[in-house]
Protein backbone atom coordinates (compact mmCIF):
# COMPACT_ATOMS: atom_id res chain seq x y z
CA UNK A 1 0.00 0.00 0.00
CA UNK A 2 1.47 3.87 -1.07
CA UNK A 3 2.52 5.35 1.94
CA UNK A 4 0.49 8.35 1.22
CA UNK A 5 -2.57 6.13 1.66
CA UNK A 6 -1.49 4.76 4.59
CA UNK A 7 -1.10 7.84 6.52
CA UNK A 8 -4.31 8.79 5.33
CA UNK A 9 -5.78 5.59 6.47
CA UNK A 10 -4.09 6.66 10.12
CA UNK A 11 -5.85 10.12 9.95
CA UNK A 12 -8.91 7.91 10.69
CA UNK A 13 -7.62 5.30 12.67
CA UNK A 14 -6.43 8.05 15.57
CA UNK A 15 -10.28 9.52 15.65
CA UNK A 16 -12.31 8.87 18.48
CA UNK A 17 -14.28 6.23 18.89
CA UNK A 18 -17.25 8.51 19.22
CA UNK A 19 -17.28 10.10 15.74
CA UNK A 20 -17.15 6.51 14.15
CA UNK A 21 -20.27 5.55 16.13
CA UNK A 22 -22.30 8.67 15.49
CA UNK A 23 -21.36 8.76 11.83
CA UNK A 24 -22.98 5.47 11.62
CA UNK A 25 -26.47 5.92 13.72
CA UNK A 26 -26.05 9.17 10.92
CA UNK A 27 -25.47 6.22 8.52
CA UNK A 28 -28.16 4.16 9.83
CA UNK A 29 -30.71 6.97 10.43
CA UNK A 30 -30.21 8.39 6.59
CA UNK A 31 -30.73 4.73 5.13
CA UNK A 32 -33.76 4.55 7.15
CA UNK A 33 -35.03 8.23 6.10
CA UNK A 34 -34.19 7.81 2.53
CA UNK A 35 -36.23 4.32 2.03
CA UNK A 36 -39.37 6.23 2.97
CA UNK A 37 -38.33 10.12 1.38
CA UNK A 38 -38.35 9.00 -2.48
CA UNK A 39 -41.48 7.22 -2.45
CA UNK A 40 -43.27 9.57 -0.18
CA UNK A 41 -44.72 11.89 -2.76
CA UNK A 42 -46.22 9.26 -5.17
CA UNK A 43 -47.77 7.26 -1.86
CA UNK A 44 -49.32 11.46 -0.86
CA UNK A 45 -50.11 11.97 -4.62
CA UNK A 46 -51.43 8.31 -5.81
CA UNK A 47 -52.52 6.98 -2.68
CA UNK A 48 -54.06 9.66 -0.38
CA UNK A 49 -55.38 11.88 -3.47
CA UNK A 50 -52.73 14.93 -1.92
CA UNK A 51 -52.29 18.02 -4.23
CA UNK A 52 -48.88 18.69 -4.89
CA UNK A 53 -49.47 22.11 -2.31
CA UNK A 54 -50.35 20.06 0.22
CA UNK A 55 -47.29 18.15 -0.22
CA UNK A 56 -45.17 21.45 -0.44
CA UNK A 57 -46.91 22.47 3.30
CA UNK A 58 -46.16 19.32 4.71
CA UNK A 59 -42.12 19.75 3.90
CA UNK A 60 -41.90 23.54 4.25
CA UNK A 61 -44.07 23.22 7.56
CA UNK A 62 -41.84 20.29 8.68
CA UNK A 63 -38.70 21.90 8.17
CA UNK A 64 -39.01 25.11 9.31
CA UNK A 65 -40.36 23.82 12.74
CA UNK A 66 -37.23 22.00 12.76
CA UNK A 67 -34.77 24.85 12.20
CA UNK A 68 -36.34 26.47 15.06
CA UNK A 69 -36.02 24.00 17.64
CA UNK A 70 -32.48 23.67 17.10
CA UNK A 71 -31.49 26.54 18.01
CA UNK A 72 -33.70 26.00 21.31
CA UNK A 73 -31.85 22.08 21.39
CA UNK A 74 -28.27 23.27 21.36
CA UNK A 75 -29.10 26.12 24.46
CA UNK A 76 -30.21 23.36 26.63
CA UNK A 77 -27.30 21.02 25.80
CA UNK A 78 -25.07 23.69 26.63
CA UNK A 79 -27.65 24.80 29.76
CA UNK A 80 -27.29 21.25 31.20
CA UNK A 81 -24.10 20.03 30.31
CA UNK A 82 -26.06 17.24 28.10
CA UNK A 83 -25.35 16.34 24.70
CA UNK A 84 -25.85 12.65 24.55
CA UNK A 85 -29.66 12.44 26.01
CA UNK A 86 -31.26 14.86 23.10
CA UNK A 87 -28.95 13.41 20.63
CA UNK A 88 -30.74 10.15 21.95
CA UNK A 89 -34.20 11.58 22.49
CA UNK A 90 -33.84 13.43 19.45
CA UNK A 91 -33.01 9.55 17.62
CA UNK A 92 -35.95 7.75 19.64
CA UNK A 93 -38.91 9.87 18.49
CA UNK A 94 -37.98 9.44 14.88
CA UNK A 95 -37.63 5.90 15.39
CA UNK A 96 -41.23 6.20 17.73
CA UNK A 97 -43.24 8.00 14.26
CA UNK A 98 -41.94 6.57 11.01
CA UNK A 99 -43.74 3.25 11.31
CA UNK A 100 -46.79 5.50 12.15
CA UNK A 101 -46.48 6.12 8.39
CA UNK A 102 -48.20 2.66 7.50
CA UNK A 103 -51.24 3.82 9.30
CA UNK A 104 -51.90 6.82 7.77
CA UNK A 105 -55.31 7.78 6.19
CA UNK A 106 -54.65 11.33 5.12
CA UNK A 107 -52.12 14.05 3.58
CA UNK A 108 -52.50 15.88 7.07
CA UNK A 109 -51.82 12.70 9.26
CA UNK A 110 -48.80 12.53 7.06
CA UNK A 111 -48.32 16.16 7.84
CA UNK A 112 -48.00 15.05 11.62
CA UNK A 113 -46.07 12.38 11.25
CA UNK A 114 -43.07 14.08 9.17
CA UNK A 115 -43.58 17.14 11.96
CA UNK A 116 -42.87 14.62 14.43
CA UNK A 117 -39.81 13.06 12.56
CA UNK A 118 -38.44 16.91 12.14
CA UNK A 119 -38.83 17.91 15.40
CA UNK A 120 -36.54 14.49 16.41
CA UNK A 121 -34.44 16.29 13.80
CA UNK A 122 -34.51 19.11 15.36
CA UNK A 123 -33.75 18.03 19.18
CA UNK A 124 -30.85 15.73 18.15
CA UNK A 125 -28.70 17.87 15.21
CA UNK A 126 -26.97 20.54 17.24
CA UNK A 127 -25.70 18.51 20.20
CA UNK A 128 -24.82 16.43 18.00
CA UNK A 129 -22.48 17.92 16.21
CA UNK A 130 -21.25 19.65 20.01
CA UNK A 131 -20.92 16.13 20.83
CA UNK A 132 -18.79 15.00 17.19
CA UNK A 133 -16.35 18.58 18.03
CA UNK A 134 -15.90 17.74 21.61
CA UNK A 135 -14.17 14.52 20.55
CA UNK A 136 -11.50 15.26 18.19
CA UNK A 137 -8.71 17.81 18.54
CA UNK A 138 -9.73 21.50 16.65
CA UNK A 139 -7.04 20.42 13.97
CA UNK A 140 -9.35 17.11 12.97
CA UNK A 141 -12.58 18.75 13.51
CA UNK A 142 -12.92 18.67 9.33
CA UNK A 143 -11.80 15.27 9.13
CA UNK A 144 -14.09 14.13 11.80
CA UNK A 145 -17.44 16.08 10.43
CA UNK A 146 -16.18 15.43 6.61
CA UNK A 147 -16.26 11.64 8.05
CA UNK A 148 -19.89 11.67 9.79
CA UNK A 149 -21.64 14.02 6.64
CA UNK A 150 -19.84 10.99 4.35
CA UNK A 151 -21.69 8.38 6.40
CA UNK A 152 -24.84 10.40 6.11
CA UNK A 153 -25.15 10.56 2.53
CA UNK A 154 -23.74 6.79 1.99
CA UNK A 155 -26.86 6.45 3.73
CA UNK A 156 -28.96 8.48 0.99
CA UNK A 157 -27.39 5.83 -1.34
CA UNK A 158 -28.38 2.98 0.79
CA UNK A 159 -31.80 3.93 0.90
CA UNK A 160 -33.46 4.02 -1.96
CA UNK A 161 -31.27 1.03 -3.29
CA UNK A 162 -33.02 -0.76 -0.32
CA UNK A 163 -36.33 0.58 -1.18
CA UNK A 164 -36.11 -0.98 -4.68
CA UNK A 165 -35.62 -4.07 -3.57
CA UNK A 166 -38.01 -4.60 -0.87
CA UNK A 167 -40.64 -3.46 -3.69
CA UNK A 168 -39.18 -5.50 -6.43
CA UNK A 169 -39.22 -8.71 -4.05
CA UNK A 170 -42.76 -7.51 -2.06
CA UNK A 171 -44.60 -5.95 -4.68
CA UNK A 172 -46.79 -7.97 -6.98
CA UNK A 173 -46.08 -4.65 -10.15
CA UNK A 174 -43.30 -2.78 -7.92
CA UNK A 175 -43.71 0.13 -11.12
CA UNK A 176 -47.21 0.73 -8.87
CA UNK A 177 -47.02 -0.71 -5.55
CA UNK A 178 -50.32 -0.79 -3.78
CA UNK A 179 -51.03 0.92 -0.79
CA UNK A 180 -50.77 -2.37 1.40
CA UNK A 181 -46.96 -2.77 -0.42
CA UNK A 182 -46.06 0.98 0.54
CA UNK A 183 -47.56 0.49 4.29
CA UNK A 184 -45.03 -2.46 4.55
CA UNK A 185 -42.02 -1.02 2.82
CA UNK A 186 -42.88 2.07 5.41
CA UNK A 187 -42.74 -0.35 8.63
CA UNK A 188 -39.54 -2.43 7.20
CA UNK A 189 -37.80 1.01 6.69
CA UNK A 190 -37.62 2.01 10.53
CA UNK A 191 -35.36 -1.24 11.01
CA UNK A 192 -31.94 0.73 10.58
CA UNK A 193 -33.33 3.50 13.25
CA UNK A 194 -33.92 1.45 16.08
CA UNK A 195 -30.43 -0.57 15.40
CA UNK A 196 -29.02 3.37 15.81
CA UNK A 197 -30.72 3.54 18.96
CA UNK A 198 -28.61 0.69 20.44
CA UNK A 199 -25.64 2.48 19.03
CA UNK A 200 -26.05 5.49 21.13
CA UNK A 201 -26.86 3.61 24.08
CA UNK A 202 -23.57 1.41 23.90
CA UNK A 203 -21.11 2.89 22.32
CA UNK A 204 -21.27 7.03 22.30
CA UNK A 205 -19.34 8.47 25.29
CA UNK A 206 -19.74 11.72 26.97
CA UNK A 207 -17.31 13.58 29.03
CA UNK A 208 -18.02 16.78 31.10
CA UNK A 209 -18.16 20.38 29.36
CA UNK A 210 -15.22 22.47 30.72
CA UNK A 211 -16.76 25.31 31.50
CA UNK A 212 -14.51 28.91 31.64
CA UNK A 213 -14.70 29.76 35.62
CA UNK A 214 -15.13 33.41 34.44
CA UNK A 215 -18.81 34.08 34.56
CA UNK A 216 -18.64 35.91 31.13
CA UNK A 217 -18.77 32.69 29.35
CA UNK A 218 -21.80 31.74 31.09
CA UNK A 219 -24.44 30.49 28.46
CA UNK A 220 -27.37 32.75 28.38
CA UNK A 221 -30.12 32.23 25.79
CA UNK A 222 -30.48 35.81 24.18
CA UNK A 223 -31.74 36.16 20.42
CA UNK A 224 -29.66 39.47 20.39
CA UNK A 225 -26.84 37.21 20.25
CA UNK A 226 -24.78 39.44 22.70
CA UNK A 227 -23.21 35.83 23.93
CA UNK A 228 -20.80 35.63 20.30
CA UNK A 229 -18.29 38.10 19.62
CA UNK A 230 -19.37 39.97 15.64
CA UNK A 231 -16.82 37.91 13.70
CA UNK A 232 -19.37 34.50 14.40
CA UNK A 233 -22.09 37.06 13.84
CA UNK A 234 -21.47 37.82 10.41
CA UNK A 235 -20.63 34.11 9.37
CA UNK A 236 -24.38 33.59 10.23
CA UNK A 237 -25.43 36.40 8.25
CA UNK A 238 -23.24 35.19 5.32
CA UNK A 239 -24.76 31.62 5.57
CA UNK A 240 -28.65 32.90 5.84
CA UNK A 241 -27.60 35.37 2.68
CA UNK A 242 -26.17 32.19 1.07
CA UNK A 243 -29.00 29.87 1.89
CA UNK A 244 -31.44 32.08 -0.03
CA UNK A 245 -29.72 30.77 -3.04
CA UNK A 246 -30.06 26.93 -1.92
CA UNK A 247 -33.63 26.20 -2.89
CA UNK A 248 -34.99 22.46 -3.10
CA UNK A 249 -33.06 19.88 -4.94
CA UNK A 250 -36.13 19.36 -6.74
CA UNK A 251 -35.72 22.26 -9.15
CA UNK A 252 -32.52 20.82 -10.24
CA UNK A 253 -34.69 16.91 -10.49
CA UNK A 254 -37.19 18.70 -12.99
CA UNK A 255 -33.80 20.67 -15.29
CA UNK A 256 -33.08 17.29 -15.23
CA UNK A 257 -35.88 15.69 -16.56
CA UNK A 258 -36.29 19.02 -19.16
CA UNK A 259 -32.43 18.60 -20.53
CA UNK A 260 -33.88 14.85 -21.22
CA UNK A 261 -32.83 12.36 -18.55
CA UNK A 262 -36.30 9.90 -18.43
CA UNK A 263 -38.16 9.71 -15.10
CA UNK A 264 -37.26 5.68 -14.52
CA UNK A 265 -33.62 7.24 -14.22
CA UNK A 266 -34.04 9.90 -11.82
CA UNK A 267 -33.56 7.78 -8.66
CA UNK A 268 -29.87 6.91 -10.20
CA UNK A 269 -29.44 10.15 -10.82
CA UNK A 270 -30.33 10.78 -7.29
CA UNK A 271 -28.19 8.34 -6.03
CA UNK A 272 -25.02 9.27 -8.07
CA UNK A 273 -25.41 12.73 -6.38
CA UNK A 274 -25.14 11.11 -2.65
CA UNK A 275 -22.33 9.06 -3.94
CA UNK A 276 -20.15 12.21 -5.07
CA UNK A 277 -20.85 13.69 -2.03
CA UNK A 278 -19.82 10.34 -0.11
CA UNK A 279 -16.36 10.64 -1.46
CA UNK A 280 -15.75 14.42 -1.61
CA UNK A 281 -17.12 14.69 1.91
CA UNK A 282 -14.16 12.56 2.87
CA UNK A 283 -11.26 14.48 0.67
CA UNK A 284 -12.29 17.81 1.78
CA UNK A 285 -13.26 17.74 5.28
CA UNK A 286 -9.32 16.25 6.09
CA UNK A 287 -8.54 18.78 3.70
CA UNK A 288 -9.56 21.51 5.28
CA UNK A 289 -8.06 20.66 8.55
CA UNK A 290 -4.49 21.67 6.39
CA UNK A 291 -5.17 24.68 4.36
CA UNK A 292 -8.30 26.07 6.18
CA UNK A 293 -12.10 26.13 6.46
CA UNK A 294 -12.87 29.65 4.55
CA UNK A 295 -10.18 28.74 1.69
CA UNK A 296 -12.62 25.49 0.75
CA UNK A 297 -16.45 26.94 1.86
CA UNK A 298 -15.41 30.29 -0.54
CA UNK A 299 -14.70 27.31 -3.17
CA UNK A 300 -17.43 25.59 -2.48
CA UNK A 301 -19.91 28.35 -3.12
CA UNK A 302 -18.50 29.62 -6.60
CA UNK A 303 -18.71 25.74 -7.66
CA UNK A 304 -22.06 26.01 -6.43
CA UNK A 305 -22.44 29.76 -8.40
CA UNK A 306 -21.07 28.00 -11.60
CA UNK A 307 -23.35 24.64 -11.35
CA UNK A 308 -26.07 27.01 -11.24
CA UNK A 309 -25.22 28.79 -14.55
CA UNK A 310 -24.75 25.43 -15.97
CA UNK A 311 -28.32 24.66 -14.80
CA UNK A 312 -29.85 27.59 -16.61
CA UNK A 313 -28.65 26.63 -20.10
CA UNK A 314 -28.25 22.98 -19.90
CA UNK A 315 -29.71 21.13 -22.44
CA UNK A 316 -28.79 17.43 -22.59
CA UNK A 317 -28.53 14.63 -20.42
CA UNK A 318 -25.17 14.15 -20.38
CA UNK A 319 -24.95 17.46 -18.97
CA UNK A 320 -27.34 17.45 -16.23
CA UNK A 321 -25.74 14.31 -15.19
CA UNK A 322 -22.12 15.87 -15.13
CA UNK A 323 -23.76 19.07 -13.16
CA UNK A 324 -25.11 16.86 -10.95
CA UNK A 325 -21.98 14.80 -10.15
CA UNK A 326 -19.99 18.55 -9.56
CA UNK A 327 -22.94 19.25 -7.45
CA UNK A 328 -21.87 16.34 -5.25
CA UNK A 329 -18.04 18.10 -4.93
CA UNK A 330 -19.75 21.27 -3.42
CA UNK A 331 -21.35 19.58 -0.60
CA UNK A 332 -17.85 17.94 0.51
CA UNK A 333 -16.66 21.10 0.18
CA UNK A 334 -18.76 23.25 2.68
CA UNK A 335 -21.26 20.99 4.26
CA UNK A 336 -18.94 19.48 7.00
CA UNK A 337 -16.44 22.30 6.75
CA UNK A 338 -18.93 24.65 7.71
CA UNK A 339 -19.51 22.67 10.80
CA UNK A 340 -15.77 22.32 11.78
CA UNK A 341 -15.80 25.73 11.38
CA UNK A 342 -18.63 26.90 13.96
CA UNK A 343 -16.36 25.10 16.49
CA UNK A 344 -13.95 26.82 15.59
CA UNK A 345 -15.28 30.15 16.14
CA UNK A 346 -16.61 29.58 19.46
CA UNK A 347 -15.78 28.60 22.76
CA UNK A 348 -16.76 25.05 23.54
CA UNK A 349 -19.50 25.55 26.60
CA UNK A 350 -21.34 27.70 23.71
CA UNK A 351 -21.12 25.04 20.70
CA UNK A 352 -24.53 23.73 21.09
CA UNK A 353 -26.36 27.17 21.28
CA UNK A 354 -23.90 28.15 18.32
CA UNK A 355 -24.90 24.90 15.98
CA UNK A 356 -28.68 25.86 16.72
CA UNK A 357 -28.08 29.47 15.36
CA UNK A 358 -25.68 27.78 12.58
CA UNK A 359 -28.71 25.40 11.43
CA UNK A 360 -31.51 28.41 12.26
CA UNK A 361 -29.57 30.80 10.31
CA UNK A 362 -29.50 27.92 7.36
CA UNK A 363 -32.57 27.07 8.01
CA UNK A 364 -35.10 29.78 8.38
CA UNK A 365 -34.20 31.20 4.45
CA UNK A 366 -34.21 27.60 2.89
CA UNK A 367 -38.29 27.75 2.59
CA UNK A 368 -38.59 31.73 1.15
CA UNK A 369 -35.53 30.57 -1.34
CA UNK A 370 -37.81 27.75 -2.50
CA UNK A 371 -40.22 30.15 -2.66
CA UNK A 372 -39.01 33.00 -4.79
CA UNK A 373 -37.34 30.48 -6.79
CA UNK A 374 -40.37 28.76 -7.89
CA UNK A 375 -42.10 32.13 -8.63
CA UNK A 376 -39.04 33.29 -10.85
CA UNK A 377 -39.08 30.25 -12.41
CA UNK A 378 -43.11 30.46 -13.45
CA UNK A 379 -42.80 34.30 -14.32
CA UNK A 380 -40.12 34.36 -16.03
CA UNK A 381 -38.47 31.31 -16.82
CA UNK A 382 -35.49 28.82 -15.56
CA UNK A 383 -32.79 30.49 -16.80
CA UNK A 384 -33.85 33.49 -14.85
CA UNK A 385 -34.09 31.72 -11.59
CA UNK A 386 -30.79 29.71 -11.81
CA UNK A 387 -28.94 32.84 -12.56
CA UNK A 388 -30.27 35.04 -10.17
CA UNK A 389 -29.49 32.26 -7.52
CA UNK A 390 -25.83 32.41 -8.91
CA UNK A 391 -25.44 35.96 -8.39
CA UNK A 392 -26.57 35.79 -4.51
CA UNK A 393 -24.08 32.65 -4.10
CA UNK A 394 -21.16 34.97 -5.42
CA UNK A 395 -21.90 38.13 -3.56
CA UNK A 396 -22.14 35.54 -0.47
CA UNK A 397 -18.76 33.98 -1.31
CA UNK A 398 -17.28 37.54 -1.16
CA UNK A 399 -18.48 38.32 1.92
CA UNK A 400 -17.20 35.47 3.69
CA UNK A 401 -13.81 36.93 3.04
CA UNK A 402 -14.88 39.02 5.62
CA UNK A 403 -14.64 36.27 8.21
CA UNK A 404 -11.55 36.38 10.18
CA UNK A 405 -9.91 32.60 10.40
CA UNK A 406 -9.41 31.29 13.92
CA UNK A 407 -5.62 31.30 15.35
CA UNK A 408 -5.05 27.60 14.33
CA UNK A 409 -6.67 27.81 10.83
CA UNK A 410 -4.25 28.69 8.26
Amino acid sequence: MPLKIKRYLQRYKNLSGNVFALSVVSLLNDTSSEIIYPLLPAFLAITLSASPFAIGIIEGFAESVASLLKLFSGYLSDKFDKRKLPVFAGYSLASVVRPLLAFVTSWQQVLFVRLADRVGKGIRVAPRDALLAASVSEKKRGLAFGLNRAFDHLGAVLGPIIAFVILYFLAENYKSPSADEYRQLFLLASIPIVLGLFVIIFFVNEEKIRKPKTKLYEPKFKFSLKDFDGNFKRFLLVIALFTLSNSTDAFLLLRAEQAGIPILLIPLLWMALNLSKVFSSLIFGDLSDKIGRKKLIFTGWILYALVYCGFAFVSDAWQALFLFLIYGVYFGLTEGVEKALVADLVPENKRGTAYGLYNLAFGITVFPASLWFGYLWTTYNATAAFLISAGISLISAVLLLTIKNPKFQK
